[in-house]
């Protein structure tokens, strides 16, 4: 039996064949051409047939895997009408006098290498992307079908690491298990098992090779651990482990209906986090009590332009309507960082987690802002809306905030369109400013929601995307787990309710710490709400507070 550790980004056991995905990188030879604008022409052509397969592979991924892992595809697009990219490509083929595929290849590789030069995390991510469109015009340049997995049985799907492309291709239900060499736990594979609820280890090293192909693996997403030709009391372990993962499955969809309540007596409300319209069916069937945590700016990062008020008042009404009176938390757009949009025309920025993002961006493009405001206010007379704003450091922001929001009420009353007087306007508690002075916010606003995975960014100077920082990055922090306290009896003090809505609040391990500050309302990923439920179920306050 051979043991191979890495990373475990998704908790679950599976047992089966590894299969080392095939890749068909696309075989490209540099030839002479005479003609280019024909050449041009050509890749104009392939363009056209990559974005008519993005668009293919976007509406599979929108089903399979939510709005939220989708919207990479639409990324994809926009990277393709990128002009640098396609003027690269355009002046290879007229200066160097080649084809398009190989001028396509060399953009690549080009392009690929300015990324991975990048300080910055999400930028070397880009790298990734720009040879995976560029692979997908040379494909088509190629005349090359889609790749579509006709394999037949269940395997542990092995590789060096999976593009988005390769990763939505796949058929799920043929997927017992990932396991790669590379990657973090914040990689497309990474998100997708977690998302897809399929064991995955990262991170695994060499070891991890094409020899292993065929063989027997048993791979614990637990531990991060993936025993290659296992021996039967290793088997035995981990079926039985397996057997423990789906009667606690079983057990937690008896809880739907249940409330979310200690045996104490202790309530708290449990919602979800969804990224579009298109996650609204998940929150229901996971028995979220509401949603907490509402993205808005995956409608900005699924446009090629920005959105107008009616795109966004049909998703936020459809959203309202179909939570049928429970409430609906909407984050204003939180763009910039590791959200970049090419229509915005943002500046690289060093340090964009401490750049121009989020309500910066608001405060400072305020028709933007207020085409958002005057869709959200529309759209709350058709249920229970709250509105949240993001990246707040100081109690101007709130003020100014407010403010512009009168500004929208009045208009909308001037023009005769109706909107609620019952909307809740809270903000994010998600800089140590912003908890700091948490007493000074509270009044200005109904509540506070605690976005753990800035604050944690913020608190412990670590960047979250890079993987390099993850043994540094102690999500249970005494600073952080302080600065939520405060946050709490502030909110508290002034009558005010908070929530979280930051991958902490699906920690169980602090489920009771929670409950023990008083916080009101836990938002998690849909597939997490009912294994918080049962976790409040199991704890009494009144043994803990003894």
């Amino acid at each position: 039996m051979k043991v191979i550790r890495g990373k475990g980004v998704f908790g679950a056991v599976a047992i089966g064949k590894i299969a080392f995905y095939k890749r068909r990188d696309a075989k490209v030879t540099r030839e002479k051409s005479e003609n280019p604008d024909k050449e041009k022409l050509r890749f104009e052509k392939a363009k056209q047939a990559a974005v008519s397969q993005l668009d293919s592979l976007y509406e599979k991924a929108l089903r399979e895997v939510g709005e939220a892992n989708a919207s990479i595809f639409e990324i994809h697009k926009m990277m393709l009408e990128d002009e640098d990219y396609n003027e690269s490509v355009m002046n290879i083929i007229e200066s160097q006098q080649v084809n398009a595929e190989y001028a396509a290849a060399v953009t690549a590789d080009n392009f690929a290498e300015m990324f991975s030069s990048m300080d910055d995390e999400y930028m070397k991510a880009r790298a990734v992307d720009v040879r995976d469109i560029s692979n997908r015009v040379i494909r088509c340049l190629n005349g090359d079908e889609e790749f579509s997995d006709n394999s037949n049985g269940e395997f542990i799907i092995c590789s060096d690491d999976l593009t988005p492309s390769e990763t939505v291709t796949l058929d799920k239900d043929k997927v017992l298990a990932f396991v790669t060499k590379y990657g973090s736990s914040s990689s497309h594979t990474a998100i997708l098992a977690r998302t897809m609820n399929i064991p995955a280890v990262i991170g695994a090293g060499e070891e991890l090779d094409e020899s292993l192909d065929g063989k027997i693996a048993a791979v614990d997403g637990f531990t991060g651990i993936v025993y290659i030709d296992p021996d039967a009391e290793t088997l035995h372990m981990l079926t039985e482990k397996q057997e423990e993962a789906r009667r606690k499955k079983e057990l937690l969809q008896s809880l739907k209906g249940k409330d979310n309540v200690t045996l104490d007596g202790a309530r708290i409300d449990i919602f979800a986090n969804i990224s579009g319209t298109g996650d609204i069916g998940a929150a229901l069937v996971n028995d979220a009590g509401g949603i907490g945590l509402f993205r808005s700016e995956f409608l900005y990062l699924e446009s090629e332009d920005y959105p107008d008020e009616q795109v966004q008042f049909s998703a936020y009404k459809k959203v309202l309507e179909s939570m049928a009176g429970k409430k609906v938390v909407i984050r204003t757009m939180d763009i910039g960082a590791d959200k970049q949009i090419g229509y915005f025309g943002l500046d690289k920025e060093d340090n964009p987690a401490l750049g121009y993002r989020a309500i910066r961006i608001c405060l400072t493009r305020q028709d933007v802002f207020k085409t958002q405001l005057r869709a959200l206010m529309r759209a709350s007379v058709y249920g229970r809306l709250a509105i949240m704003f993001p990246m707040i450091t100081s109690l101007d922001e709130v003020k100014e905030i407010k403010s512009i929001l009168e500004e929208v009420k009045k208009e909308l009353k001037s023009e005769g369109l109706e909107y609620s007087d019952n909307v809740e306007i809270g903000i994010m508690i998600e800089t140590p400013a912003a908890a700091v002075i948490s007493d000074i916010l509270a009044p200005e606003v109904d509540f506070f929601s605690v976005g753990t995975n800035d604050l944690i960014q913020y608190t412990l100077a670590v960047d979250r995307q890079n993987p390099k920082l993850e043994r540094f990055c102690n999500t249970h922090h005494e600073a952080v787990l302080r600065l939520i306290k405060y946050a709490a009896k502030s909110a508290h003090k002034h009558g005010k309710w908070i929530g979280i809505c930051g991958e902490l609040g699906a920690d169980t391990e602090l489920t009771e710490q929670w409950l023990k500050m008083g916080v009101d309302e836990l938002s998690v990923s849909p597939p997490f709400v009912l294994e918080v439920r049962s976790r409040v179920r199991e704890i009494d306050l009144t043994q803990s507070r003894e």
